[in-house]
């Protein structure tokens, strides 16, 4: 149809709507990045994406209303090469937080995470110990643990409200000791051994009251913040896939769009058939 091009036009106005939902996952990351996650280098390849969309989907827009070739075969062109990439990131996502979660604990609603449950690229570079100065020190400036205090009527909560709470990654692996550990509540950031030291994890004599150290130099707080980026991108990557099933949508009537351009340009009449129907023969038998 000749109305294609003005189907592609709109298709391509909500590729560029679609845009926003993938620019908005980057930067919901990167704010997350810089107050809770700390790693400050994963949102980029979405929010590259987001943006290459947006620019893209101009140009597909342009290249459908006015006719232009040149713009069509840009913009399919830059548009597969997004595709593709969509697909490997969220294919990248899922790989690298694949494993691990939160263990549950007995009379507790919050969960225990620890490092030995995860594996792969992503665990290996959180525990990395020059990493991991940088990514303790952001979690520490952003204030998550001393947040965590509660009080009821102006009076601190006490030790079986704080283990009815549900806590997340990062507040149940670096604000607290392991459960394991036995340590006796005091506050939420203040734990005292009941017999000792007890428990053979060795974060049980890494955890400090002092609340510059907490639990902050924990295999238990590396695992948090493990289990916080394996929320966060399982999140986004949801909404990726489902952006990544338009486009390819979008994509298909693109091309019938581009196709239609090229018979236009050639002159070729819409609906001209290809073979004609042979003459009947006159000899007969």
């Amino acid at each position: 149809m000749r109305s294609s091009n003005h189907l592609i036009g709109f298709v391509n106005f909500f590729t560029f709507l679609l845009s926003v939902p993938i620019l908005g996952g980057g930067i919901w990351l990167s704010s997350r990045a810089n107050n809770t996650d700390c790693l400050k280098f994963l949102q980029w390849p979405l929010i590259v994406i987001g943006i290459t969309i947006m620019v893209v989907s101009l140009a597909g827009i342009a290249g459908a209303c006015y006719r232009n070739t040149h713009l069509m075969w840009l913009y399919l062109f830059v548009m597969f090469f997004i595709i593709a990439a969509l697909i490997g990131f969220i294919i990248f996502a899922y790989a690298v937080t694949d494993k691990g979660s939160g263990r549950p604990q007995v009379s507790r609603n919050y969960l225990d995470y620890y490092i030995q449950d995860y594996s792969g690229w992503l665990r290996d570079r959180v525990a990395d110990n020059s990493y991991w100065a940088k990514y303790s020190s952001c979690i520490r400036d952003s204030k998550v643990c001393k947040k965590l205090g509660r009080t009821l009527n102006g009076v601190p909560e006490t030790a079986d409200m704080f283990y009815k709470r549900k806590l997340n990654p990062i507040e149940s692996g670096c604000c607290k000791p392991p459960t394991e550990c036995e340590y006796s509540y005091v506050n939420e950031t203040t734990w005292t051994p009941t017999t000792g030291l007890t428990g053979t994890n060795a974060d049980c004599t890494t955890w400090s009251n002092e609340q510059e150290l907490l639990c902050y130099r924990c295999n238990s707080c590396k695992a948090g913040v493990l289990g916080s980026l394996k929320k966060s991108w399982r999140k986004v990557s949801v909404i990726n896939i489902v952006v990544l099933i338009i486009l390819v949508i979008f994509y298909v009537v693109g091309c019938a769009a581009f196709r239609n351009n090229r018979r236009i340009d050639n002159d070729e009449p819409y609906g001209e058939a290809r073979m004609t129907k042979a003459q009947p023969s006159t000899f007969q038998l």
